[in-house]
């Protein structure tokens, strides 16, 4: 399944945007599993966030100059630069549009911000969701 993201990616290109004839209860349901992942992360449970993305080794985390590929491989990122509940803060998201882009595949962009005792890092997201399974997930995460 390694060419999924790229797939997905081209199917973009390919389709030059949303589609007309995707259903908005699939824009809906992409929204739902950042809705999960936030609950999740601000319940401290970074094992719940991750499922929101596609467990597999060819997800890609894309963030600063560097590329993390692998569930195992985010999730191991996430526990090591969050690895308190102080840490992790609490996360929000704002601003989010979530394109269909076929009936399997979708973009969603957005703002995120975590409110924590120190600081407030904040930044914006673009992710490329694909049903897998059935279930939407995220294959491809490019944050900043």
């Amino acid at each position: 399944m390694r060419a999924v993201p790229a797939l997905l990616a081209l199917g973009l290109l390919w389709t030059g945007g949303a589609s007309a004839s995707a259903p908005r209860h699939d824009a809906d349901a992409v929204e739902l599993v950042l809705m999960r992942q936030q609950s999740a992360w601000n319940r401290g449970d970074i094992e719940s966030f991750m499922a929101g993305y596609w467990k597999s080794p060819d997800v890609r985390f894309v963030s600063g100059d560097k590329i993390t590929r692998g569930w195992k491989e985010m999730l191991a990122r996430y526990k090591a630069r969050y690895p308190t509940r102080a840490k992790m803060g609490t996360l929000g998201f704002s601003d989010l549009h979530v394109d269909m882009l076929g009936p399997d595949a979708a973009l969603a962009v957005g703002r995120w911000q975590l409110q924590r005792a120190g600081d407030a890092p904040h930044g914006v997201f673009t992710l490329i969701f694909g049903r897998i399974a059935a279930q939407w997930r995220i294959v491809l995460d490019h944050t900043s």
